[in-house]
Order: C-alpha cells, then structure tokens, then sequence
C-alpha cells in the first residue's frame, strides 16, 4: 500500500513538473518576445512595406511580409483542406476498411508528418527547376500544400474515426448512400474537430520558413499575380536578425511578435469555435 502511494506521489510529480516546463516555456516564449519586441513596434511595420534601405535601418515596415504570410498560408491550407477531406473519408471503413492498402496510407502519412520542412523545400526547388518555374506565390502555396497535407489527412482521419458507428448506421437506415453519409452527416457531426485540424494546419503554413525559402522567394512589395515572388514573416524575421544592426535586429522581434499574435489568435478561435459548434454533436 505504502509502495503504491508513493509510485502515485512520484507519477503526479511528473505530471505536474510537465505541465508546469509546457505553460513555463510559453510563458517565456511570449515573456521575451515581447521584451525585447514591443519596444521597436510601431504602426508603421504593420501599414507600410520596406522603403530603401530598410535592412539597414531606415523607414518602412513589413506589410508585405504580413500579407505574403497570409495568401502563402490561406491558399495552402484550402488546397490541403480539399485534398485530405477527400481522403480522410476515404480511408473509413465504408470504403476501403480495415485493410492493408488504408495502413499502409496511414503509414505513409506518418512518415510524410515527420519529414523536416526544408526536404519539401528542397524537393519543391527542384522539381520547379526542372519545370522552368521561377520562386513564387504559387510555388510556395504549391509546397506549403504537400507540407499540410499529412498533417491535415491524419488530424481529420482522427476526428472522423471518433464518429459514433451507430450515428452512420441510423443514416444507412434511412436510405441514404455513403457519399451522402459522408458530406452530410460524418462532416457535419466532425465539424468542431476539422475546424480545429484546419487551423491547425493554417499555423504550421504560416509559421514554417524553410520550406519556402527557395520556392516563394523574396521582395519589398505585396504580389498581385501567382507568379510574382512573395515575402514571409518567418524570413523577414530571419533577415532582418541576419542584419549587424541592432535597431533591425530589434525589429525582426516585433515581426515575431506580430507573427506570434497571429498563431494565438488562430488558436483562441479555433477553441472557441469548437466549443461553440461542440454543443451540436452527438456525445
């Protein structure tokens, strides 16, 4: 009996210990971020682009970074949304079951989660080289794509496997067929849990640098075409430190700043709305 207290003692300990590194490590995240951050943001960083000599410390700001970030992440994660749905139902039972062909998917997705971003990068790069295409809009968007797909594919494999068997049999039973099934009922029952995957997805796109880095490229203006090159708050913070001068390297810890309050943000919503849709789902 003493033995087993003590095993509970040392076990909650661990639990507690872990929580507290997680909640301490974010804590500190934000904590020195905004130390060293808040003090070179200004309102010009988020309304203008980089004038001349911006790296060197001059006038502008990182408009075009804020709003490349966003179509980068926006457009990738519709793609990667369209694709992993179809998927994810996919590999259900309805269709193909428990079988080797759906495991060895799950599989191949898992290994896809774990590759590091830059090998997709890297693979993008050259398969853009080999087809003519310069750095661009669409060249980012493009790779951003097969980087949130695995991700994507196994979250909203997850929630739709969480769906009751009885729920899609009651369906069955009323005549419908499996695709209506699908759309109408197993999607809108996950519908907080792919909201959930879905900006998930959109935080890992936005936040991810080295996977664009020889795709999107670079530059001081906002794009107006697919084909135009486009700028990132992850490499305009990564530029920006690169510079010797302090007064830009204070201005690439506003950039994470704002970069950090975009992924809060998409967080806070993603709770809520999944709070606030969770009371329509059968438990």
């Amino acid at each position: 009996m003493h033995r087993r207290r003590v095993e509970e003692a040392i076990f909650k300990g661990l639990m507690i210990a872990s929580i507290t590194i997680v909640a301490g490590s974010l804590l500190s995240i934000v904590a020195i971020l905004a130390w060293k951050g808040l003090p070179a943001l200004n309102i010009a960083m988020v309304t203008q682009t980089p004038k001349g000599g911006y790296y060197l410390g001059k006038e502008g700001g990182i408009l075009n970074a804020i709003v490349g970030s966003l179509y980068l992440a926006t457009g990738a994660t519709v793609l990667a949304f369209i694709i992993s749905l179809m998927v994810a139902l996919f590999l259900q039972r309805e269709y193909i079951g428990k079988t080797r062909f759906a495991g060895l998917v799950r599989l191949s997705l898992d290994i896809l989660w774990g590759i590091p971003s830059i090998v997709y990068g890297a693979f993008g790069f050259a398969i853009m080289l080999y087809m003519g295409i310069r750095a661009s809009l669409l060249g980012g968007i493009i790779v951003l794509t097969l980087l949130e797909i695995p991700i994507l594919t196994r979250a909203l494999d997850e929630v739709v496997r969480m769906i009751p068997k009885d729920l899609k049999e009651a369906s069955y039973a009323l005549g419908t067929t499996r695709l209506e099934t699908s759309f109408k009922v197993v999607a809108r029952q996950a519908l907080p849990g792919i909201i959930t995957a879905v900006l998930l997805a959109f935080g890992r796109g936005i936040g991810d640098a080295a996977s664009i880095l020889f795709t999107a490229g670079y530059t001081d203006r906002i794009p107006t075409s697919l084909f135009d090159p486009v700028a990132s708050l992850p490499l305009a913070i990564f530029f920006q430190l690169g510079t010797p001068f302090p007064e830009v390297q204070a201005r690439a810890y506003a950039s994470a700043v704002i970069l950090l309050v975009i992924i809060l943000s998409i967080s806070i919503v993603s709770r809520l709305l999944t709070k606030r849709l969770a009371r329509n789902t059968v438990k």
